[in-house]
C-alpha cells in the first residue's frame, strides 16, 4: 500500500505550470510553481515544518510546548498542521487587514488567534510582532519561531523549493521571480539557483508602501516609503534577516489594484485559483519580462497560496468595487482626487532651515494652514499653523529659530490606488494630511477637505 504517515509528509514537490493567456506576447517561457498544492495550501508549509524541526533538534521546543507566531495567515496554517502532527498547541497574532477567511481557517485547525491593529509601528506594543513576543515571554514552555529572522525559513526553500525548480526545469531556468515578505522563499531559492548557475537573474516583487525596493537601490531605510497597503503577504516596514539583498538582482513594485486584477485574471484565464500576492508576483514578473526576456529564456514565478483565503476580498465583486479596483468603485482613490484638481494647487514646502517667522509669512501668503518640511529634497517633517501658534504663545522669541525646532513628523506617503475609506483611517489628530506621488513622480498633498469633497461628487 502507498500512503503517508501524517499530513506533513505530503509537503513539497509542487508542480510547475506554464502561463498562457496572461503571458501572451511575452518572449520566453513563463512557468509558475503552484504552492497551493501543499497540504496547507501555501508555500509556508515548507518553512513552518523546518522551523519546528530545527527547534526540536536544538532543544528550544519541548514536548507539550506552545508555538506562538506573528503571521499573515499562511505561516500559521503551516505551523498548525505540523503542531497537530507533533502534539503542540498554537497561538497566532495577525494584523486586522488579513482576510477573515485566514482567521477562521486558523481557528478551525485548533489555533488561538489574536487580532492586532495594522496601522501601528512594529515596535508599538499593540503590533502583531510585539504581541507575539509578549505572549512568548509570558507563557512557559513556548516557542516563538519568528519567521522574519529565523534563518530556517530561507533554509527550507534552499533545501527543497530551489532543488525542485532546478530539477523540473532541467537546469534551463534563466530568471526567478517571487514576492518578498519574510524573504525566505525569495532568498532561499535564489541562493540555491545561483549556486547552480550564477547567471540566473532574480527578481523580487515588492508593493507600494514597503521599504524593500528603495533600500535595495539606495541602501537607506526610508520611512517615507512606508504607508498602509492592502495586499497581504508581501512587502514589509522592517528588514527581516531572511532578506539577503545581495541575492536579489532587481525589484519591481506592484500596486494593490494591479495585483488584485491579475489575481482575478489568473483564475478566469488560466484556471489558477490563487491568492492576492500571486497576482502581484505575476504582474510584476511579466512587467519585467516584457522588457528583458529573450525567446530561449525560462522564468519561474512562485505562487504562494490559494484563493480560498480571499473569498471575501478580491474574489468578491462588491469588495473590489468599494475599493476602487473596478470601474464602478464606491470610493474615490488618491489618483482620482489628484486628477480632479487638474494640476491646480502647487505643493508648497517649507525648508527645515527657514525661520519660523518666515514660514508664517509664506503660509499666510498662500492661504495654507499646513505644509511639508523638506531638507535637501527629502521630506523630513511637517508644520501647521496650530502648532506654530501654540509654540509662539509659549515662547514669542522663537520667531527667529528654524522651523526644524518645532516641526512634527513628516506626513505619510500613500499609494495612488488607496481609496478614501483607507485614507480616512490614516488621518487622525497626529496625521493632518497625506502625501502621494503621481505617475510622473510629482508629489501632491491630500487633506481631510479633499477627501470630503470627493465624497460629494
Amino acid at each position: 500500500m502507498k500512503f503517508y504517515n501524517s499530513i506533513i509528509d505530503t509537503i513539497g514537490d509542487t508542480p510547475l505550470v506554464k502561463l498562457n493567456s496572461v503571458a501572451d506576447g511575452v518572449k520566453g517561457t513563463i512557468l509558475v510553481k503552484l504552492e497551493y498544492f501543499n497540504p496547507g495550501n501555501s508555500m509556508k508549509d515548507r518553512m513552518a515544518l523546518k522551523m519546528i524541526e530545527d527547534a526540536e533538534k536544538s532543544g528550544v521546543l519541548k514536548p507539550g510546548g506552545t508555538i506562538i507566531e506573528g503571521t499573515s495567515g499562511n505561516t500559521g496554517m503551516g505551523l498548525a498542521l505540523a503542531a497537530i502532527s507533533k502534539g503542540y498547541k498554537c497561538i497566532f497574532t495577525l494584523a486586522d487587514k488579513q482576510s477573515p477567511e485566514k482567521m477562521d481557517i486558523l481557528r478551525a485547525v485548533g489555533a488561538e488567534v489574536h487580532v492586532c491593529p495594522t496601522n501601528v509601528e512594529p515596535e508599538d506594543p499593540r503590533s502583531y510582532y510585539s504581541v507575539a513576543k509578549k505572549l512568548n515571554a509570558e507563557i512557559p514552555n513556548s516557542f516563538y519561531p519568528n519567521q522574519y529572522d529565523n534563518l530556517s525559513n530561507a533554509l527550507a526553500h534552499y533545501e527543497s523549493t530551489g532543488p525542485e525548480i532546478w530539477r523540473d526545469t532541467e537546469g534551463k531556468i534563466t530568471h526567478y521571480a517571487a514576492g518578498v515578505g519574510t524573504g525566505g522563499s525569495m532568498c532561499g531559492v535564489a541562493k540555491y539557483l545561483k549556486e547552480q548557475n550564477q547567471e540566473v537573474v532574480t527578481v523580487g516583487i515588492d508593493t507600494y508602501g514597503s521599504v524593500f525596493k528603495k533600500y535595495k537601490e539606495t541602501g537607506k531605510f526610508d520611512e517615507n516609503e512606508v504607508y498602509p497597503y492592502l495586499t497581504e503577504g508581501i512587502g514589509e516596514d522592517i528588514l527581516p534577516k531572511n532578506v539577503d539583498f545581495s541575492l536579489i538582482d532587481h525589484f519591481v513594485k506592484v500596486t494593490d489594484k494591479d495585483g488584485a486584477l491579475m489575481t482575478r485574471r489568473l483564475a478566469k484565464e488560466e484556471g489558477m485559483f490563487v491568492g492576492w500576492s500571486c497576482g502581484s508576483a505575476v504582474h510584476g514578473a511579466i512587467e519585467y519580462a516584457k522588457e528583458n526576456l529573450k525567446e530561449d529564456d525560462v522564468m519561474v514565478i512562485i505562487m504562494p497560496d490559494h484563493g480560498t483565503r480571499y473569498l471575501g476580498k478580491i474574489y468578491n465583486d462588491n469588495w473590489m468595487q468599494d475599493h476602487g479596483f473596478t470601474e464602478t468603485g464606491t470610493f474615490a482613490t488618491a489618483r482620482d482626487i489628484v486628477a480632479s484638481k487638474n494640476g491646480q494647487g502647487e505643493l508648497f514646502t517649507i525648508k527645515s532651515s527657514a525661520k519660523i517667522g518666515d514660514a508664517i509669512a509664506t503660509m499666510n501668503e498662500h492661504s495654507i494652514d499646513q505644509a511639508p518640511v523638506v531638507e535637501n529634497g527629502q521630506f523630513v517633517g511637517s508644520i501647521s499653523d496650530a502648532k506654530i501658534l501654540k509654540a509662539l504663545i509659549e515662547n514669542p522669541s522663537l520667531k527667529e529659530q528654524p522651523i526644524s525646532e518645532i516641526m512634527d513628523a513628516s506626513f505619510k506617503f500613500i499609494a495612488l490606488d488607496n481609496t478614501v475609506d483607507v485614507m480616512s483611517k490614516i488621518l487622525d489628530k497626529d496625521t493632518k494630511a497625506l502625501l502621494v506621488r503621481d505617475d510622473n513622480n510629482k508629489v501632491h498633498i491630500l487633506t481631510q477637505t479633499d477627501l470630503l469633497v470627493s465624497l460629494t461628487k
